[in-house]
């Protein structure tokens, strides 16, 4: 499986731990973050990484800034991207279980990096139940 990850200045050591993380669970990555806190922004390094899933070249994305939503917001702009914004484990799983999320979104400045990669954990090993929610997710994209 392979991941893409991106980050702005708020996420370097979070990416770091992730990417550290998945390549000792034999997960490839591609890397777009920055590796400084110098300001960036943000779209520049979730744009890559939209694209990889959404073209299918990468399974999953994870995507970090400081609060999760402008990394959220630029990533869902592609049609075939389902990225959630997620806090804790519970919200991971059920993004999975009930929305088939292909991307992940983290608030670097409102969640640990052990609790990132607990959650990170939970988005790689949870599966799509399907059934009713398929319907559902078939209503996302604007035709």
């Amino acid at each position: 499986m392979q991941i893409s990850i991106g980050n702005d200045h708020a996420g370097p050591e979070y990416k770091e731990k992730i990417i550290a993380f998945l390549k000792s669970e034999n997960y490839e990555t591609i890397n777009y973050g920055t590796n400084t806190t110098d300001s960036v922004d943000y779209p520049d390094f979730i744009h890559p990484v939209a694209k990889d899933v959404s073209e299918g070249k990468s399974d999953f994305g994870i995507i970090i800034c400081g609060s999760g939503n402008g990394a959220n917001m630029t990533a869902n702009k592609y049609q075939k991207i389902r990225s959630a914004l997620c806090w804790n484990k519970e919200i991971v799983a059920l993004a999975r279980e009930h929305n088939d999320a292909n991307i992940l979104s983290l608030p670097a400045r409102f969640i640990s990096i052990p609790q990132a990669i607990e959650m990170v954990k939970v988005f790689i090993s949870t599966k799509f139940e399907g059934g009713r929610h398929q319907k559902r997710i078939d209503k996302i994209p604007c035709k």
